[in-house]
């Protein structure tokens, strides 16, 4: 099982095959668009990975800058908006805590699975990490814009079971005001086989033998949403 940081460094085919299965009763497009409509909106996506919501929302917005930065993420992301006929997009690498964005220039700003980690992986700052992002959040979105947020809420529960390493994390959102909500967005597999191996490679052994125990080709994913309009 990689770490994190190995996988978007060195595994990016490999996270585009998960979150392709993730998310197949299309929940988090539905949850969006009942927290903000978003046609026409210019959107900044903050760790965009191999773009699972650029991808989502390239139809309905005027445009979306998607960065990461993961140069290995964001080709695996380049190839699949291309394949999948998008046109509304552009990809940049780039850190959440420094967007080559210009201010007061985005109706949205959105973050998948990926501000959290300026506190996984801030060490003895990451209060301040956090605080850094959103001091870049406020700088980059037009006056009344909107921050949305996404992060797990437990693998393999059909209830939200907060990950206890993102307890501070969790409270730092509530703290800045955010609303919460949560949603499933299970993942849906092939195959029990590829539901195992996938399990096993990202979320490690306990996960895989509790898949094939199971026998879950369905596997339950909680993920919650964190938004705030910014004045």
């Amino acid at each position: 099982m990689p770490t994190e940081k190995e996988v978007y460094q060195f595994h990016a085919d490999q996270y585009e095959r998960l979150i392709q299965r993730e998310d197949y009763q299309n929940n988090i497009l539905r949850a969006l668009e009942k927290i903000l409509p978003l046609d026409g909106m210019d959107v900044v996506e903050m760790g965009a990975g191999t773009g699972r919501l650029t991808r989502l929302l390239d139809p309905l917005v005027n445009s979306i800058l998607a960065m990461d930065a993961s140069a290995s993420m964001l080709q695996v992301a380049r190839r699949s908006l291309v394949s999948s006929r998008c046109q509304n997009w552009q990809v940049s690498a780039a850190d959440n805590r420094c967007l080559p964005v210009a201010s007061a220039s985005a109706d949205l700003v959105i973050s998948g699975w990926s501000f959290c980690y300026l506190a996984v992986w801030g060490g003895g700052q990451w209060r301040q990490e956090l605080e850094t992002g959103m001091t870049e959040i406020r700088r980059v979105l037009k006056p009344g814009g909107m921050l949305i947020i996404l992060e797990t809420m437990g693998t393999g529960f059909e209830t939200p079971q907060p990950p206890e390493h993102l307890a501070g994390y969790f409270a730092f959102l509530k703290e800045q005001g955010l609303d919460y909500t949560w949603i499933r967005t299970d993942y849906q597999f092939q195959s029990l086989q590829e539901a195992v191996e996938l399990a096993r490679f990202f979320f490690g052994e306990e996960m895989a033998q509790k898949v094939k125990e199971n026998k879950w080709v369905v596997l339950p994913e909680c993920t919650g949403i964190w938004w705030k309009k910014i004045n």
